[in-house]
């Protein structure tokens, strides 16, 4: 018999050992901690689900968030003084960056002023509002400078949502996509996000997981999201690739 009232999971309980691979908690560097007090804060909130370990990704956005790879090394220092400070020796937190593919990406990726995940894995993202006009030309170069392009939440790029077949193009293409858990609930990017995330989950074309949290109110949202079996069981392959290929 088929139950209509299926117990709900809640995430976060699944969440121990995560590697976060997408958030913005170095302070002062965009839209995320705005203090290394508020950092902290998200630090010890991810704690308390058992996340310690961090691959820290502040924007680097030309013309909004003109980051450098000098900046973000200051910040992320600032901020592991205040991590000694507050005596959280049990948390790693290294330093990346999340890049838009905008106008400047392929001068400092010529430059070799990236911050990728690790020595082989680079985080990009495009605009809310229209596919970047490079974007193409751009992953072939990331490609010739050795690196796999990860492309944060696809899940979240309107434009394509009518153009599902978009998604496994970009996959056949050699891109990975890092989906947002924030996205598996209707209360942080809206109901259209959450279905899209589902359904690229269902049909398997998600790599890695990053929570995208840049404050405590989607730290809480985070907390609270609730899944059925199904949905996890789909998730959990995501979630523990992400973990073996960045720890």
């Amino acid at each position: 018999m088929i139950s209509f009232f299926e117990k709900k999971i809640y995430l976060a309980d699944y969440l121990h050992g995560l590697v976060d691979i997408h958030n913005h908690i170095i302070p002062g560097l965009d839209d995320g901690a705005k203090t290394v007090d508020e950092s902290i804060a998200l630090i010890n909130g991810f704690a308390d689900m058992g996340v310690t370990y961090f691959r820290c990704t502040p924007h680097i956005m030309h013309n909004h968030y003109d980051n450098t790879s000098e900046t973000i090394k200051i910040a992320h220092k600032a901020l592991l003084a205040g991590m000694e400070k507050n005596g959280l020796s049990d948390i790693t937190l290294h330093c990346a960056a999340e890049h838009m593919i905008d106008d400047n990406f392929e001068n400092i990726l010529e430059e070799k002023q990236i911050m990728p995940l690790n020595k082989e894995y680079l985080l990009i993202e495009m605009s809310y509002l229209q596919p970047s006009f490079n974007f193409d030309l751009a992953v072939n170069k990331i490609a010739q400078h050795k690196y796999f392009p990860i492309l944060a939440h696809p899940e979240r790029y309107m434009y394509y949502h009518s153009k599902y077949g978009k998604y496994p193009s970009m996959k056949s293409n050699g891109i990975l996509f890092q989906l947002n858990l924030l996205s598996l609930s209707a209360a942080s990017y809206g109901s259209d996000v959450q279905k899209i995330a589902e359904k690229l989950l269902k049909d398997d074309l998600i790599d890695f997981v990053g929570t995208d949290v840049h404050n405590a109110r989607q730290l809480n949202l985070l907390k609270e999201i609730r899944l059925s079996k199904k949905m996890l069981n789909r998730l959990l392959p995501a979630i523990e690739n992400t973990i073996q290929t960045f720890y």
